[in-house]
């Protein structure tokens, strides 16, 4: 499973890069495994402040759907409009086109406390 040393991961699979105050999110490669193909993410949470840990969308695989949870808190401001268009994007790039989320950090020390790739690497096995 792929787990790339330069991100940080919530134990809900997200996983999160700083560009300045701002994060990037997406789910892991464990986590779009799992789900399978995915065919719709919905994130109707663009310009809302949400919570670490509170759900900002979700994503819909053909046979489930599972929610999003935000590792950081922040006001959303941006939703990939690549996966809008092509939700598949997530299973092909995980950690690179497929990103879903911009977040402008309320708290950056949060990112701090999410996951070191090697802790993901063994929550997952």
């Amino acid at each position: 499973m792929n787990v790339p040393a330069n991100l940080r991961y919530s134990n809900d699979h997200e996983w999160c890069r700083i560009e300045g105050d701002v994060a990037v999110i997406g789910i892991t490669d464990f986590a779009q495994s799992q789900l399978g193909d995915i065919v719709f993410v919905d994130v109707p949470t663009v310009g809302e402040t949400l919570a670490a840990g509170e759900v900002f969308g979700s994503i819909e695989a053909v046979k489930t759907v599972s929610d999003a949870f935000l590792p950081v808190g922040g006001e959303v401001l941006e939703f990939n409009e690549a996966v809008d268009a092509d939700p598949s994007i997530v299973n092909k790039d995980a950690y690179g086109e497929g990103w879903i989320v911009k977040v402008r950090m309320s708290d950056p020390a949060e990112y701090d406390a999410l996951l070191s790739p090697e802790d993901y690497a063994k929550l997952i096995g």
